[in-house]
């Protein structure tokens, strides 16, 4: 169950201030142009050896356009990489849910293996369903930024856009988001980061265990998908065998965008 006590973090944690918010869509065409530069030093990063599928879903709002970075840098490090073919993230619209579940079991069916789940903000909360429904097809969970913590959605920037939208929904996301769900049966790493413009970062986190780990890193919330530190990370999670989790352990020279990481 997690249902949260008043003195949790999570259930009282308010959307970023007016500061993050304001400035977060030009950070992160910072780290883009930044990741530019950078992405040779991907080269570098640990790759599985089995390399598993990767399907990549996007954030409210956004498409497969906005993944496209992190999933050119997955493919060129040898994983069979998709996006998830299901247009502009509406929320959850029945095009989207019947989308989402038709493309992971075509992933799964094609390479016959199970398939790693990376989501983006509302893409991460997609991916645990997804995992929850079907953990026979899902290798792992990793989540940039996504508020599936939730209590309120006034802990999300993106409320005025989403409560837009709801009008295509075919059913609510109710809040508190998995208040009565049991943990994912699968490794999840949840990436989350205190300079999120869009959502509480607290709310971005899951109860540590030895399957399900949290990662700070010094990003935007539109800029995780293309984030050197983020996308090193989600390489390192990859990289690591099945079902068998290990502490992350960033290399020196990146560090410094770790906060947890920096000693």
């Amino acid at each position: 169950m997690h249902g949260l006590t008043r003195s949790d973090p999570r259930a009282s944690a308010p959307k970023p201030g007016l500061a993050l918010t304001s400035t977060d869509f030009s950070r992160s065409l910072w780290e883009l142009a930044g990741y530019a530069w950078t992405w040779p030093a991907m080269t570098t990063a640990p790759v599985s050896s089995d390399s598993q599928p990767v399907l990549v879903l996007p954030g409210l709002a956004t498409s497969d356009l906005t993944t496209a970075p992190l999933r050119a840098t997955l493919a060129n490090l040898g994983y069979p990489t998709y996006g998830w073919k299901s247009g502009v993230n509406l929320g959850p619209t029945t095009r989207i849910l019947d989308g989402m579940r038709a493309r992971l079991n075509e992933v799964y069916r094609r390479h016959g293996q199970p398939v790693s789940l990376i989501g983006w903000s509302l893409g991460g909360i997609f991916a645990r369903e997804l995992a929850r429904e079907t953990p026979e097809m899902v290798r792992q969970v990793i989540t940039l930024g996504s508020p599936f913590r939730m209590q309120t959605h006034n802990q999300s920037r993106a409320k005025p856009v989403y409560q837009l939208l709801t009008p295509l929904h075919a059913r609510r996301l109710e809040t508190p988001l998995e208040a009565d769900a049991e943990p994912l049966s699968m490794p999840t790493t949840s990436f989350y980061s205190r300079l999120d413009g869009v959502v509480a970062w607290q709310v971005c986190r899951d109860d540590p265990s030895n399957l399900h780990e949290n990662i700070e890193v010094l990003s935007s919330h539109l800029g995780f998908g293309h984030n050197l530190a983020a996308v090193w990370g989600i390489a390192d999670r990859l990289a690591l065998p099945s079902a068998t989790p290990a502490p992350f352990r960033p290399p020196s020279w990146l560090r410094y965008a770790f906060p947890q990481h920096r000693e």
